[in-house]
């Protein structure tokens, strides 16, 4: 038995198989003599995540603290959909099937579900993130005389690899040039990425380990397979379940439905219009229709950064439940906590909306709409 398995016992999930080709693969990154840093790259539903909630485990019971970077705008483990961010990790997950809401240590709002609708922007918001990782995690730390702890990274990725997905991944991985590769592979070859080290184009880099691995689901030929997923109703629970903390734990939320009817009473944030700026992200909106796009919307809460390539942290997540332009208010409903909350200077606007069957709970009053919108 490995290490990782013995801190979460010989299953890690009574759901999940962990094949030993994976337990291996985890033990010879964590076993590596220096920190390391590891992509998670493959098709679409092969496991990438499973295998990166993982690999995670297994780190942790080497190290105090793993980051991991999720460029999976579509489908994230630790934050709402439309997000690239950076969390460090200090605790073992012992259930790999129940993914989990957490605070991320920097985060950026790009605003969808998918790169394609403007791929050069997204490689600019992880090759962001992954700097700042650099910066505060690795570079510092390996310095003379410093004090930190090199802290190693998980970078889990999408699972578009084809056509202009390839090339963002090419390019990825050209920026971020991992210590470690974890390439996984399913029987259905014209899927799967290419053989080898596909983005060196020909050249030979010893600094670079490559570990190809097979879906740990299989059909009863012993053939790794695609399951398929739900992923819009996968992005609507995680919003759902992002809205929730709204609330206590202790609060009786377990329903749609009861959701629905907390935040139809949920007191809202004051915002003054004011005293925020609205960005809408790859679109244009006509100054006119700006409240009108707004109102009964999801929007980032950004911090404003200065200069033109600083990207604005974002802090979270907020529904624009009313807008009084009367008053010049905003009604904001969003479980940020309120010292954050008075950093944020910007509200971006993207292709992220309230999931449709919170607005269509029957005998609830939607709290998302103003009628006194200009």
């Amino acid at each position: 038995m490995t290490d990782g398995e013995r801190a979460m016992g010989s299953s890690p999930s009574p759901d999940i198989y962990i094949p030993e080709q994976w337990s291996q693969a985890a033990e010879s990154i964590a076993s590596s003599s220096t920190p390391t840093i590891t992509l998670i790259c493959g098709a679409k539903n092969c496991g990438k995540t499973t295998f990166s909630r993982y690999l995670l485990n297994v780190l942790l019971t080497k190290f105090k603290r793993v980051a991991y970077l999720d460029t999976d705008v579509g489908q994230p483990e630790f934050t709402p959909p439309a997000f690239v961010s950076l969390t460090v990790v200090r605790k073992i997950t012992p259930d790999l099937t129940i993914p989990c809401l957490k605070t991320p240590e920097r985060c950026l709002f790009f605003g969808d579900v998918s790169s394609k609708r403007d791929p050069s922007a997204y490689l600019n918001y992880i090759f962001s993130i992954y700097d700042y990782y650099q910066k505060e995690y690795y570079t510092l730390a390996k310095r003379e005389k410093s004090s930190r702890t090199v802290v190693p990274l998980v970078v889990n990725t999408p699972g578009w690899v084809k056509g202009v997905g390839y090339d963002v991944l090419v390019d990825m991985l050209k920026h971020i040039c991992p210590t470690h590769i974890v390439k996984i592979g399913i029987s259905t070859e014209n899927k799967n990425l290419p053989a080898g080290k596909f983005w060196l184009d020909g050249k030979h880099d010893e600094t670079m380990n490559l570990i190809e691995i097979n879906s740990a689901r299989q059909d009863s030929l012993n053939r790794s397979v695609l399951v398929q997923k739900d992923a819009h109703l996968l992005r609507d629970l995680r919003i759902m379940a992002y809205f929730r903390q709204c609330f206590p734990n202790d609060s009786d939320i377990s329903t749609i439905k009861e959701l629905a009817h907390s935040l139809t009473s949920h007191c809202p944030y004051q915002v003054p219009i004011a005293s925020v700026k609205i960005r809408h992200v790859h679109r244009e909106v006509p100054s006119s229709e700006i409240f009108y796009s707004l109102n009964a919307s999801i929007v980032g809460l950004a911090v404003e950064s200065e200069g033109p390539k600083n990207l604005p942290w974002c802090l979270g997540l907020g529904i624009v439940r009313g807008i009084d332009t009367v008053k010049g208010m905003l009604y904001v409903i969003t479980p940020v906590p309120f010292n954050a909350l008075k950093k944020v200077n910007l509200l971006l606007q993207g292709y992220i909306q309230i999931p449709t069957c919170l607005l269509q709970v029957q005998g609830c009053i939607s709290p998302y709409m103003s009628e006194n919108v200009l």
